[in-house]
């Protein structure tokens, strides 16, 4: 009888690390390809800007058909994520450039406003041993959770 393979768990975490850096590798690869022809094809004039918002729409119509999202986004929103795909197309990098330093507001923003929220804090349990303590020494029933308030 074989037996059967060790594998460590710092093999098995490195070679899936390997794995997703190579997707990763892929996924820019295809990006890079789609932007070179994209931007090849705008400037022969077979793209038009109408021709992205229309596929866009078409796009998120098949996605709706497919199960995949429960609605159709509004006009407003196929005509932004056109208005991004023609910006990497057209190579608008200063229009780039704005658009992520907007994202990055808006990132920290929300960041700020995540922090002024109450946080859900967790009682160590050194604490909650002393809280079972001071219950036990005031007639309560030991051992049990506590929640406070």
């Amino acid at each position: 009888m074989q037996m059967p393979m060790q594998v460590s768990l710092e093999d098995v975490i490195t070679m899936l690390l390997s794995r997703v850096e190579s997707l990763a590798q892929n996924d820019e690869n295809s990006k890079t390809r789609f932007n070179i022809v994209a931007r090849a094809l705008y400037k022969k004039g077979l793209i038009s800007d109408s021709d992205i918002v229309d596929s866009v729409k078409e796009e998120h119509r098949m996605l709706k058909e497919l199960g995949m999202i429960q609605e159709e986004p509004g006009e407003e929103v196929a005509v932004s994520v056109a208005n991004n795909i023609l910006q990497w197309i057209k190579g608008d990098v200063d229009e780039i450039k704005n658009a992520m330093v907007e994202y990055e507001k808006k990132v920290k923003e929300y960041s700020r406003e995540q922090d002024k929220k109450s946080a859900l804090t967790v009682a160590s349990p050194d604490v909650l041993h002393q809280l079972d303590k001071l219950s036990s020494q005031q007639g309560g029933k030991a051992g049990g959770s506590r929640l406070i308030i």
